[in-house]
């Protein structure tokens, strides 16, 4: 089995860390040739040209992080990252819907994407209130017991919020928008104890790397088109 991933991908970075914290160290983690090039979506093993993907070892390939996610827990189901009910179960996917959908989706709004320059005007603002939404709903709903987003154990929700919170941290300043960690205090809580996590603490660590590579690159390019 084989997960087609890349360091500063958030969806990437949540499978991969639901892999560490299950211990799947039979699944091979790859970034996939000619990813980003203008034939990638075309030559996509799973054409629709997004990462995560997950390669079974018959060759069938599955897209898309939550169905990804959802996929492992079916196939590798302890230790289990959702409820033991249905209710508990509920509360981990509507947090890890705040991360993918108000949080991580309104940062890549604003940023426009890979090399594309930052998002002006209405686009922008409905982006930053969305996000807004987003940080105050999860100051509501997390539970934060043991460090962890809730029921006092990792699961899947933690696996979603911490490479949300990164970007929101890392990424969001880069768009003129303040960090809002900071000023809400259980999420800053949560966000200071996850880290030490050792499934977080590594894919963060993979994530820097990441953003370290993307800055690096920009500077290039900039300098390439300065000489000329």
């Amino acid at each position: 089995m084989k997960l087609y991933s890349v360091d500063l991908s958030p969806y990437s970075s949540k499978v991969r860390m639901q892999v560490y914290a299950k211990g799947l160290d039979h699944i091979a983690i790859e970034r996939p040739a000619g990813f980003l090039t203008p034939t990638w979506r075309e030559t996509s093993p799973s054409r629709i040209g997004r990462l995560p993907m997950l390669e079974l070892d018959d060759g069938q390939v599955i897209p898309e992080s939550e169905v990804i996610a959802e996929y492992l827990e079916e196939i590798y189901p302890e230790p289990r990252l959702l409820g033991a009910t249905p209710a508990e179960s509920a509360t981990i996917r509507a947090l890890v819907h705040v991360a993918d959908l108000y949080l991580t989706t309104n940062i890549f709004a604003m940023t426009g994407g890979s090399g594309a320059p930052l998002r002006q005007g209405p686009v922008r603002d409905r982006a930053v209130a969305g996000l807004m939404r987003g940080i105050e709903s999860l100051e509501q709903m997390i539970g934060g017991e043991g460090g962890f987003a809730c029921l006092g154990r990792l699961t899947l929700a933690d696996c979603a919020l911490v490479p949300a919170l990164f970007m929101v941290e890392n990424v969001l300043p880069a768009t003129d928008t303040a960090n809002p960690i900071p000023a809400n205090p259980k999420i800053a809580a949560y966000w200071a104890a996850i880290q030490a996590a050792p499934p977080a603490a590594r894919v963060l660590a993979e994530m820097r790397r990441g953003l370290e590579a993307r800055i690096e690159a920009v500077r290039r390019a900039a300098e390439a088109a300065t000489t000329g």
